[in-house]
This record gives C-alpha cells, structure tokens and sequence, in this order.
C-alpha cells in the first residue's frame, strides 16, 4: 500500500513540474531562427481565436448592435470578416517568436532574450492550464497561457 501512495506522490510531482519543462523547451525555441520547435509548442488557431474574441467584444462597445441590415450592421458583418483574413494572416509562428522576444528583452534588457530570466511568475491556473506572466505586474507584463492538448503543453494565448 505504501508503494502505491509513493507512485501517486511521484505522479503528482511529474504532473506539476511537467509545466515547466514546457517553459525552458520554450526559453530555446524563441531563440532559434527556425521556427519548427517552436511550431510544435503552439496552437495557433485558439490563439487566433483568442484575440478575435477580443476583438469583437471591442467592436460591441464601438458599434450597437441594433439593426442588422443598417450601415453600422453591415460595417459589422465585414469587420468580422475581415478581421479573421487579417488574423490569418498576422498571427503567424513568427509573430509569436517576435512577440514573445519583444516582450523578454523589454523585461530583462538582455540581448539575445533568455525567457527565463524574463518569468516573473508561473503557475497552474487550473489543472490544464498554465500562466507565465513575463515582466512584473504593473510594468506592461506580457501574459502567456499553455494549455494542455492532448500530452503537450501549448500555447494557447499571448497577451501583451
């Protein structure tokens, strides 16, 4: 029975330090100029996703949603289906390594940017997500959230 609980124990401890072994995998992949390590450690979709949640609760608060078939209607409809043409497009694995850079090197001042350095703070948010927030709170901290799809942590949003 002892045994049992000792697996258990080791599992929990694998389970939680899991995350951060995502990190430091991270810490290399932003620093290399081929983005395929990189690749494997994003879901670009959800973060696409993401900011095109953003920004239609922002296009709600511009624009009232009154009539569908007004002008302010129709600006809607196409903004939406702009936006996500332009979300395709810019939200890319070398938008990521560019943001996640950018936001290292303005916490630390190092160059090249070492990501850990950079962590101010990591940890669970729920059993299947994690926050790495890069800088200190109040200071502009760049908040990255992983995910865990599948047997991988990915990144799943980037907010600067």
């Amino acid at each position: 029975m002892r045994f049992i609980g000792y697996l258990i124990l080791l599992a929990a401890i694998g389970y939680g330090i899991w995350p951060y072994y995502s990190v430091y995998r991270l810490d290399d992949a932003i620093s290399l100029q081929d983005g395929s390590q990189l690749a494997e450690m994003l879901d670009l979709q959800a973060i696409r996703d993401n900011y095109k949640q953003r920004i239609a609760s922002g296009v709600e608060g511009v624009l009232p949603t009154d009539n569908a078939d007004s002008v302010v209607g129709w600006i809607r409809q196409n903004v939406a289906r702009l936006g996500d043409a332009a979300l395709e497009q810019a939200i890319t694995v070398d938008w990521v390594r560019k943001t996640l850079r950018d936001a290292v090197t303005q916490a630390t001042g190092q160059s090249p940017p070492y990501l850990l350095a950079a962590v101010d703070f990591a940890f669970f948010e729920s059993y299947n997500r994690f926050l790495i927030r890069i800088g200190k709170l109040g200071q502009g901290p760049t908040h990255v959230r992983l995910s865990l799809i599948g047997k991988e942590w990915k990144i799943t949003d980037i907010i600067p």
